[in-house]
């Protein structure tokens, strides 16, 4: 009999597939289909919960798919870090599903896509937990390949000229970092003969130096165009903005971490040389300034979370590239923290524009007084994001701050200088919004006499009128705040439980630093001391 941990580990990407074949026969029935997706990603997030408990408490498990034993079947391995990414993956799955049948409930009409929308957003849910899984390179490949399909349906909901211009950029992108992707996986086949990633931690070993880098530099520019690294990053502020409120939330909060998995996944497993550790920290600092820096020159709220979005990126760089246990538990801690602030926040936009028909700073005002529960909402996930003590913000910053301190370098100290001021621009960024959208009077706005005529829905049918003269006047559904609600106190938990979280977080460190582990797991208990390879 497998041991539960084996039995669990397919269920996070096998419940979401087959719960998109059923909510597809269920398009003609709206409620029965809502009900299926969050059931479905329900138990999605049960599963990773045992899982997590599970991992933490007896460690990294392998599962070989089809009976195949490894390395030439497919494996599926979780460790503490694939766990707790599913685990907060799955959170931010259910809560956004919910938010958007609260928005489908409201706009729900015979013009509206919603029939595909759920079969497609659970493909997706399973592509990210697919490539969280993945015990080799082809089916991380695979999972982001479900991604972009997924994701490219989303995105164009409705086939808004807008919409279908950001996808087929987004779309070209998303292509030219697979093909590089697929030249990585080739590169590393042709050098070691495997893809199964515990036995090319080994194999590698064993390649040249200037040959293991090259495979490297690889896989990096392809993870790096995903995670949106600078200057790969310039795609993601043109392209998340136009889509839906729960498509655009859902994007910002997972699509980037799962690149930046990838990174933390190969760099620690694959490559922990720290050949380009030096052009893993020049790339983090970068990313940090020019993502901040292009936010303050936003006068849209989703354009200026993008380019929020793409700084804090830099942070989990840092900790990547330090090449330490605590750089990586920052990182990983980090990770978990933005995914749920990023997709809180844009939940938030996507209320704002039902309040006061705008995402437009040249058009806000007053939401403080019209809407108090609106503007705590904001308030304190842009707190958490901007590094307020003793919000997990501030945490995870000190946690990588202290990190660089603690490594001694010039080109660390620079980092750690450089996330300070990123740190106090978030916070600028944040008062910014604060003052316009929510403190002025919206008389005093230069654009407040006008607003969308109607909240933008799946097909985006909007255009200006007078303010006053809107089909919707200010009014939030339930459902629609909730899942922001529970996701604001996700947020607020994560500061709460910041001992647990970030004892997790060390864990997963210390796993990630001792290869051996893993590949024992997945080639058989003490391989790694019988093949001699390097831990």
């Amino acid at each position: 009999m497998l041991p539960w941990s084996e039995t669990l580990a397919p269920l996070p990407v096998l419940i979401p597939l087959l719960a998109a074949s059923v909510t597809l026969v269920l398009g003609r029935r709206p409620r029965t289909q809502r009900f299926t997706a969050v059931l479905a990603l329900s138990a999605a997030l049960a599963v990773s919960i045992v899982l997590l408990y599970l991992a933490d408490r007896d460690g990294t498990t392998a599962i070989q798919v089809g009976g195949w034993d490894s390395p030439i079947g497919i494996t599926l391995v979780v460790d503490r870090l694939s766990a707790m990414m599913l685990v907060v993956s799955s959170i931010v799955l259910l809560a956004v599903i919910v938010y958007a049948v609260g928005q489908g409930i409201r706009d729900g009409t015979d013009q509206q896509p919603t029939s595909i929308f759920a079969p497609t957003y659970l493909v997706l849910s399973a592509g990210i937990s697919n490539a969280f899984l993945a015990g080799d390179l082809f089916n991380l490949f695979v999972g982001f390949e479900i991604l972009l399909a997924a994701s490219f349906v989303l995105l164009t909901l409705g086939a808004s000229g807008d919409r279908v211009r950001a996808g087929v950029g987004y779309v070209m992108v998303s292509m030219v970092s697979s093909l590089i992707f697929l030249v990585g996986i080739a590169f590393a086949y042709a050098a070691t003969g495997t893809l199964n990633l515990a036995q090319l931690a080994a194999r590698l070993d064993d390649v040249p130096t200037g040959t293991r880098t090259a495979i490297f530099a690889v896989l990096l520019v392809a993870f790096g165009i995903k995670a949106a690294v600078f200057p790969l990053s310039n795609w993601l502020p043109d392209s998340y903005p136009t889509a839906p409120a729960p498509v655009t939330a859902v994007f910002a909060g997972l699509l980037t971490k799962v690149g930046v998995y990838a990174i933390i996944r190969t760099h620690s497993l694959l490559f922990p040389g720290g050949e380009l550790d030096n052009v893993l920290l020049v790339a983090g600092l970068l990313t940090m300034l020019v993502g901040i820096f292009g936010a303050i020159a936003q006068s849209d709220i989703k354009r200026l979370l993008s380019f929020t979005l793409v700084s804090h990126i830099g942070y989990m760089m840092f900790g990547i590239a330090l090449s330490t246990e605590a750089g990586l538990a920052g990182a990983v801690f980090y990770v978990a923290h933005h995914i749920l602030v990023q997709t809180t926040l844009f939940l938030v936009v996507g209320l704002i524009e039902r309040q006061a028909g705008s995402s437009s700073l040249r058009r806000l005002g007053g939401l403080a007084a019209a809407s108090p529960l609106l503007g705590i909402l904001f308030l304190i996930p842009a707190l958490n994001l901007g590094g307020i003590p003793p919000f997990s913000g501030f945490i995870g910053k000190v946690f990588l701050l202290q990190a660089g301190a603690s490594e001694a370098s010039s080109l660390a100290w620079i980092l750690v200088a450089g996330g300070t001021v990123t740190s106090l621009l978030t916070l600028y960024v944040m008062a910014r919004v604060w003052t316009k959208a929510f403190w002025r009077s919206r008389a005093d706005a230069p654009e407040g006499d006008l607003a969308d005529n109607a909240p933008s829905a799946l097909i985006d049918e909007s255009f200006d009128v007078s303010f006053h003269r809107r089909m919707d006047v200010g009014r939030m559904p339930v459902f629609m705040i909730i899942p922001t609600v529970v996701l604001v106190g996700t947020g607020v938990a994560m500061t709460v439980f910041a001992g647990p979280i970030i004892g997790i977080s060390d864990r997963a460190a210390n796993d990630l630093q001792d290869r051996s582990i893993y590949i024992d797991a997945v080639l058989g208990p003490g391989w790694t001391e019988m093949s001699g390879a390097r831990k």
